[in-house]
């Protein structure tokens, strides 16, 4: 069907609207960043007066945002490889066999995600204290602790999704590689997984940019050493003053990893979740 001017008209206008939509808080903050504080907390305009780089020098010193990042980079990178490797052998025993109790697990998995985060925080924190006081491991305020905190809410939803991508991928498949003489590891390692590739880098991407900006657990599970970015950015606001373009300036700075990751792997991220959804 051909689209008529009148729908085209209105295309470009929606998707006008949605770019400016989008735009415009990014736009201040990339001019917020650029201004002198004292411009800042002025009067609002929308260029600088003076501009000046100063804010993206002075964000590293005012606080240890380089230990914030590198926290971040580690407890995100840790929790989704974790959290993959564990959902895809999960994954494919629930799809691929039928074994008793595999609805109740099932269901029970995807139960974990109707409840909010918050009903497991303070049981959280009593194991992580009363295990450190009763064992010496500490968990409480590490990373350790946090990637494990992580994992209670992204690996139920890395298993749903696997799920759902390996039940698309054909049977047939399995059989193939059966009678040539593979096993079940074999055939997840050689046939499934090559296969899965789109559905893995979708559920990765979801369990790292979780972790990445998640601030409820981060808050309370951590210390000044442990802390990571999303908690770590409200350092910049003081008793007696809040840096606003520091503030901006270490987010787009810390933005640009992770936008620049989202958008390569796209195409995978968008292939994944439509066939993880279609069960």
């Amino acid at each position: 069907m051909r689209e008529g001017r009148g729908e085209r008209i209105a295309r470009w206008i929606v998707l006008s609207l949605l770019a400016l939509f989008v735009l415009t808080p990014l736009f201040v903050m990339v001019s917020s960043a650029l201004k002198p504080l004292q411009d800042v907390q002025d009067d609002f305009t929308w260029l600088p007066s003076t501009l000046t780089f100063q804010a993206f020098v002075d964000m590293w010193s005012t606080v240890p945002l380089g230990n914030y990042l590198l926290n971040s980079v580690i407890v995100s990178t840790v929790a989704a490889v974790f959290s993959v490797s564990i959902a895809v052998f999960a994954a494919f025993a629930i799809s691929r066999y039928r074994f008793r109790g595999r609805g109740v697990f099932s269901v029970a998995v995807l139960s974990t995600q109707m409840f909010p985060g918050i009903l497991f925080l303070l049981p959280l924190f009593l194991i992580y204290v009363n295990l450190g006081t009763a064992t010496g491991i500490e968990l409480y305020q590490t990373r350790l602790g946090l990637v494990i905190t992580y994992l209670t809410f992204s690996l139920p939803f890395s298993i749903w999704m696997l799920v759902g991508y390996f039940d698309s991928i054909p049977r047939g498949l399995d059989e193939a590689a059966q009678v040539d003489g593979a096993g079940s590891m074999r055939t997840l390692f050689t046939v499934i997984l090559p296969t899965a590739v789109p559905g893995i880098v979708a559920v990765t991407v979801y369990a790292f940019m979780t972790a990445w900006g998640e601030v409820l657990f981060a808050s309370i599970m951590t210390d000044q050493d442990s802390r990571t970015l999303a908690v770590g950015l409200q350092a910049y606001s003081t008793q007696f003053q809040v840096y606003w373009n520091q503030v901006m300036a270490a987010s787009l700075v810390v933005s640009i990893p992770v936008v620049a990751g989202f958008l390569a792997l796209q195409r995978y991220f968008v292939a994944g979740l439509t066939a993880g959804a279609v069960k």
